[in-house]
């Protein structure tokens, strides 16, 4: 077996500390209200992709990730998201509604939104008691 030299063992691009470059907001995905979509926050999380989320109209539901996008991203306490209220459930005075959780924002979207006053004051961070 012939031996590896030593430029073969590093490829790619070297690492020069901890340079975090924000990236350039280009286009930020917004809810289509026609269909029913709002925005919510994560107040708690109960496993099996549910948790429990606030949203804008002032409601606590039930929300489960969307089998899209289940497996690619990583929901948080505290995260911004889209969902999808169930209008096909029935009302049980007591109980919760459910709802689907179609969009997880990054850092950079949310922090442009708050910059151009596009987020409810309802979902304000600061302002729901987790």
């Amino acid at each position: 077996m012939p031996k590896m030299k030593k430029s073969q063992y590093k490829k790619g691009k070297p690492r020069s500390g901890s340079s975090y470059e924000v990236p350039e907001v280009t286009r930020v995905k917004m809810p289509y209200r026609s269909s029913g979509e709002m925005w919510a926050r994560i107040v708690e999380i109960y496993g099996q992709e549910r948790m429990e989320v606030f949203c804008e109209d002032g409601k606590r539901r039930i929300g489960r990730i969307r089998g899209k996008i289940k497996k690619r991203v990583w929901i948080r306490i505290g995260d911004l998201v889209i969902i999808n209220p169930w209008d096909f459930e029935t009302q049980i005075k007591g109980q919760r509604g459910k709802c689907e959780i179609s969009w997880r924002y990054l850092r950079h979207e949310i922090a442009w939104l708050e910059r151009n006053n596009k987020l409810p004051e309802i979902l304000d961070v600061n302002n729901i008691a987790f």
